[in-house]
């Protein structure tokens, strides 16, 4: 349930320096997303909660508090449809992550596997 939350801090992160004009190599983009998948593990579940951790991906970059903390007002303003989206892939993400775990039990079981075409029937769940 961490996705969203990772993928939210990273993005405004990555648009706060770019706002002020900051150039991202891509090893300094790596190190982030991996502070922002680490920090997103500690983020609160409610509404707006990883826009909180946003001034600590900042400081990665220099990004004082003052222009963090106005990103995250604008993450704020933007949270109604934000919030729906990092819902929708947290979700999404824990429905991959059951299904590859599924599969797996049934390939140690020695069941043959047909990605994509073997769903159970309600007869079966029983």
């Amino acid at each position: 349930n961490m996705a969203g939350a990772a993928v939210t801090i990273t993005i405004m992160t990555m648009a706060a320096a770019q706002t002020i004009g900051l150039s991202v190599d891509p090893i300094t983009a790596v190190i982030l997303c991996v502070l922002a998948a680490v920090s997103a593990c500690g983020a609160s579940g409610v509404a707006g909660g990883s826009l909180l951790l946003i001034p600590l991906c900042c400081s990665l970059f220099g990004i004082g508090n003052d222009i963090a903390m106005q990103v995250v007002a604008i993450g704020f303003i933007i949270g109604v449809i934000q919030d729906s989206c990092e819902t929708a892939l947290n979700s999404s993400s824990d429905v991959v992550f059951t299904a590859t775990a599924e599969y797996r039990a049934a390939l140690k079981e020695g069941k043959e596997v047909h990605l994509g075409k073997d769903a159970f029937s309600l007869d079966e769940i029983d």
